[in-house]
């Protein structure tokens, strides 16, 4: 049967928007900071260069522990799980047989399909796996594509703010910089909010308001610093 539903659980579209929206958040705010300090083109870019190339690494080595620890914890609960099972099958079956009375069906229609499904030990681990977890045991995170995801999408992210130091310097470059970095937002915000099903308008203006708050702030804060570099 054709699943109509996104594959929500993986991860790698979180990892995606989360890494794109971080990268381009925070190497603006790098960007912004050490060029309100006054300082040089050359190392505003070196600058950049290197928190994009730290955070992404960063991002994706997260992502990986992360996830594959996640994953290992619910690895742990199935195995738990599949133990009761065999121990103590009655137990599960009143177990199985209380969730769907909580879910509103009769006791006695709730007991047969408890012991129905208890009855392959296969479906019956996944059913309470589902009921009780959240997952199933087939389908767990991948942590390799949410790692691959979030450093691509993180590097592109943290890229934007960057390019506009490689042909220009100076006040046109801090404005490029800022003008990119808040398209950027708008259109993450805009792909956030085809994928979830909320307004476009609504998505966009919210990201653009949180990165240009941030930028300010951190274009202050270099500011007042007031480094001169030569």
């Amino acid at each position: 049967m054709h699943n109509h539903h996104r594959d929500v659980q993986g991860g790698t579209i979180r990892a995606a928007v989360f890494g794109a929206s971080d990268g381009l958040v925070s190497n603006t705010l790098l960007i912004l900071g050490v060029a309100g300090a006054d300082i040089a083109s050359g190392t505003v870019r070196v600058t950049g260069f290197v928190g994009l190339l730290a955070g992404a690494v960063s991002m994706a080595a997260g992502e990986y522990v992360s996830m594959q620890a996640q994953n290992e914890l619910v690895e742990a609960e199935i195995a738990r799980e599949r133990l009761a099972h065999a121990n103590e099958p009655e137990h599960e079956i009143e177990e199985l047989a209380e969730l769907y009375v909580e879910r509103g069906l009769e006791r006695d229609q709730a007991n047969n399909i408890a012991r129905a499904l208890m009855s392959n030990p296969e479906v019956a681990l996944e059913v309470h796996t589902r009921e009780e977890l959240g997952v199933a045991p087939d389908d767990l995170s991948a942590p390799l594509g949410a790692a691959a995801s979030s450093f691509v999408a993180f590097t592109i992210g943290a890229l934007l703010p960057l390019v506009p130091w490689f042909f220009a310097s100076g006040n046109l470059a801090v404005v490029l910089s800022v003008v990119v970095a808040l398209s950027g937002a708008a259109l993450i915000g805009g792909i956030l909010a085809t994928q979830t099903g909320r307004s476009v308008v609504r998505s966009s203006a919210r990201q653009v308001t949180i990165a240009a708050g941030a930028a300010a702030a951190s274009y202050f804060i270099g500011s007042l610093l007031n480094v001169q570099v030569s």
